[in-house]
């Protein structure tokens, strides 16, 4: 469906800054990067905390988007031709475009808010209803200000059932929220912690999560809920009550019963004076309530109990995420294989487009089921997409897209490959020679990618460390907000990103748009260009056997001494190169590296003579996150000013100034300057202990059980028999140990690991390889199954305090033959 740009002045209350034609529209756009269709796309200038999306105008504009809609503009050059509205808010606009779009429509609309489960509730849904109606749902998590209006426009003619999550963090959120979805049938999944900084308390939380809701057929929710329930009382709204719950006998559906065996959980109910069964795939307590929340809905639209529960036993587990980890032959694989929509396969793309490791890129697609799109429009869209982000070749496997073959000649440029079925494609794999590629893996859930995946990625030791670039983000996020719109942001990412990663984290950071990367010596930042990033990189260890690589790779080094400032100024004589970027580093009580105060005269002395073009001065605070030490950290900041103002008044030039790291960004806000270093709070440890900050884990080490063993009162366990068993006891050897970088000194009940939502005490030694903990006591464990080392349920703050150490060390002490996994969410 597509609307007039006329149409859309009008809708958006807007005014024409310049008019070339009534454009059609079909797509709407906020991130440059994720431009696919230029010609139909019509862009939305939103301002951010820290960018202003006019800025990506002229770019857009070179890669022929002809649509713009913008709250001010200035007639910039280079925009002639273009169709530019303006609006007296961009991000209302895009808002009011949506609702007016979704009032086209009347269908049954599932709107989903809650601080937990909104994204496994929608999907679930969507698993079990999508046999019946032609599904239209937010992609991804996609329940924002700007994600609920992109997720609503994709509604057309041949959607059956609309199903859309809503999220909010503050007052006044719901209510534009719900004019744009303007659900028929409501779930509200839970109430928790979650965003809670922009509301008094879960009462008032709860209120407004409730707007949503306001002119609903029906509202589900547990009244085991009290804080959902009080808010019910206190209600408005009109919507008749679905209520589920073991505590409330008035409970439309009333639980009975909860029967955990093995894998499978049975669900005793009462429900119109009958009692019913339901046999549940998942025995957490989270999937439970998220899969009665789905019970109850298909209830209500008049289902049986017998058929939803034979729908409950195709229920699969919702991967949310993108992965990316090794491939055979020096590959990356993506894999994205849970579903297969068009908008997904757009942040799939996008996602793959960010990876710059390779030169080439490969996508390999299963059929695209239940688009109710025209097969040919369909496979038109992907092949546009594939040449729109340019790769290199596609592997299509099924009877449909291998019948629409002749599309992706026409529209796409690269190398394509068919086959009916993927046990076609497992006995030609041979013949596909893949090597040196980032490969994208997309396929609807029926076509079982799990194979390819296995397939073609790289065998790895079953102990992993997972990195959540989302996260990151949005621990970045928390530390840009703070800062004052001039002030840039130096990432580091030395020491293999504090055991996170190098190319696929410095990917995900030029990505996110930070200013500069911090390497701690030259061959990592080498490691960085060969991978494709192009971004300012500053290089802290500069050594004298480095010389060559800084130039040739274009690395910005650290100088610290007049020995190295010397041979590299001579170096950069000999070899003709000129106004080179380096940093000076100042030393002002940390005392490591640095010039000292009483060497500024000769060094400014140098500097006017020298190869050089001086981009920063900085220097290290010694123990900014302590507040005992306020006064340590003030004295270097005074000699810090002092010297940089010497400095300055020297040089003909500018430079930026630079000493607060990640715990002065938020403990000493007089030191933001000109830019800030952010370390570990990148990666979700707040050094400054402030409390100030909703910072996410980032990393999360796992492993697997090997083996289980039941002991007898007095046997030993490990080397040197340091374990032993006081009474009857039941261990799990895992497989992780010091070499993969668990810590010796968490031997012998000093450690535990997580393990089916409990704690286990490490027994023994730590070994090598393996480690073994104690599980008495805690039920349904088997072997193969996952215990989390550090993560969201046990922090590596708590880890490195029980090795009395830092959360640092446990960072960077992971080892290299521990496969890291990155996924986005």
């Amino acid at each position: 469906m597509s609307y007039g740009i006329r149409h859309i002045a009008e809708i958006t209350t807007g005014s024409f800054l310049q008019f070339r034609g009534d454009d059609p529209i079909e797509h709407l756009l906020l991130d440059s990067r994720r431009l696919i269709f230029p010609d139909t796309s019509l862009f939305f200038a939103v301002k951010g905390p820290r960018r202003d999306g006019r800025q990506f105008m002229e770019e857009l504009y070179k890669r022929g988007v002809r649509n713009f809609v913008v709250d001010a503009w200035d007639g910039e050059e280079g925009l002639a031709g273009a169709n530019v509205i303006r609006v007296d808010n961009v991000l209302e606009a895009l808002q009011c475009l949506t609702a007016f779009h979704r009032r086209q429509f009347s269908l049954p609309v599932i709107g989903i808010t809650g601080s937990n489960g909104k994204t496994t509730v929608k999907e679930w849904l969507n698993q079990l209803l999508e046999d019946e109606y032609q599904i239209v749902r937010s992609p991804k998590s996609y329940n924002s200000q700007i994600g609920v209006p992109l997720s609503v426009w994709q509604l057309n003619a041949s959607h059956e059932l609309a199903i859309f999550e809503a999220g909010i963090s503050r007052r006044g959120e719901m209510q534009r929220l719900a004019e744009i979805i303007r659900p028929t049938i409501g779930v509200f999944t839970n109430i928790g912690e979650a965003h809670s900084e922009g509301f008094s308390g879960r009462a008032e939380k709860a209120a407004e999560k409730l707007q949503l809701f306001r002119d609903a057929e029906v509202l589900i929710y547990s009244s085991d809920q009290p804080e959902v329930v009080n808010a019910v009382k206190e209600w408005a709204g009109k919507a008749v009550l679905f209520t589920w719950g073991r505590n409330d006998p008035g409970a439309t559906v009333r639980i009975d019963a909860v029967v955990r065996n093995g894998a499978v959980t049975r669900v005793s109910a009462s429900y119109l004076g009958q009692t019913i069964f339901f046999d549940i795939p998942f025995t957490d307590d989270a999937s439970i309530e998220n899969i009665m929340h789905c019970i109850c809905v298909l209830l209500y639209l008049g289902r049986p109990a017998e058929q939803i529960n034979l729908r409950l036993q195709q229920l699969t587990p919702i991967a949310m995420r993108l992965e990316l980890k090794g491939g055979i032959n020096h590959c990356s694989i993506i894999n994205d294989s849970y579903s297969a929509d068009l908008s997904s396969l757009s942040i799939a793309l996008d996602f793959l487009s960010g990876q710059q490791q390779h030169s080439k890129r490969a996508v390999i697609l299963s059929d695209f089921l239940e688009s109710g799109l025209d097969e040919k429009k369909l496979y038109t869209t992907i092949a546009r997409a594939l040449a729109q982000k340019k790769i290199d070749r596609l592997v299509g496997i099924g009877t449909h897209i291998s019948a629409h073959a002749d599309v992706f000649a026409k529209w796409f440029s690269g190398v394509s490959v068919f086959f009916p079925s993927v046990e076609d494609f497992k006995k030609d794999l041979h013949s596909l020679h893949f090597r040196d590629e980032t490969i994208l893996l997309k396929g609807a859930r029926v076509f079982e990618f799990e194979e390819i995946d296995r397939l073609l990625s790289e065998q790895i030791h079953q102990t992993v460390m997972e990195i959540n670039l989302n996260a990151m983000t949005a621990n970045l996020g928390q530390y840009r907000q703070r800062l004052p719109p001039a002030t840039r942001l130096m990432a580091m990412v030395k020491a293999f990103s504090y055991g996170s990663g190098s190319f696929e984290i410095a990917s995900r950071l030029q990505r996110d748009g930070v200013d500069y990367l911090g390497v701690a010596y030259a061959d990592e930042g080498v490691v960085l260009r060969k991978a494709g990033i192009h971004m300012p990189i500053m290089v802290m260890n500069t050594e004298n056997s480095s010389f060559d690589l800084l130039v040739a790779y274009n690395l910005e080094p650290v100088v610290y001494s007049f020995g190295l400032l010397d041979p590299f100024d001579r170096w950069l004589k000999k070899e003709g190169v000129l106004n080179f970027p380096v940093h000076i580093e100042l030393e002002t009580g940390m005392n490591r590296l640095g010039f000292p105060t009483d060497e500024i005269d000769a060094l400014i002395r140098a500097l006017k003579h020298a190869n050089f073009k001086i981009q920063s001065v900085f220097s290290h605070l010694a123990a900014s996150e302590e507040a005992q030490q306020d006064d340590y950290t003030h004295l270097q900041a005074g000699i810090y000013r002092a010297a940089v103002a010497r400095l300055q008044e020297a040089l003909p030039y500018p430079f930026l100034r630079h000493i607060a790291n990640s715990a002065a960004i938020i403990r000493h806000p007089d030191l933001r300057l000109d830019m800030v270093r952010l370390g570990i709070g990148l990666y979700g440890v707040d050094s400054a202990d402030s409390h100030q900050l909703e910072l996410q884990d980032v990393s999360t080490l796992k492993s697997t059980i090997a083996q289980i063993k039941r002991l007898k009162e007095g046997e030993t366990v490990g080397y040197n028999r340091r374990g032993i068993a006081g009474k009857d006891t039941v261990i799990a050897t895992v497989r992780i140990g010091y070499a993969d970088g668990y810590p010796r000194s968490l031997g012998n009940g000093v450690g535990k690991m997580w393990v089916n939502g409990r704690l286990a005490p490490v027994i023994g030694s730590v070994c090598m390889d393996m480690t073994m903990i104690d599980i008495s006591g805690i039920t349904d464990v088997r072997e193969g199954d996952e215990v989390v080392i550090f993560g969201k349920e046990l922090s590596v703050n708590q880890l490195a305090h029980w090795a009395q150490t830092i959360p640092y060390e446990i960072l960077t002490g992971v080892s290299g033959r521990v496969k890291r996994v990155y996924f986005e969410e």
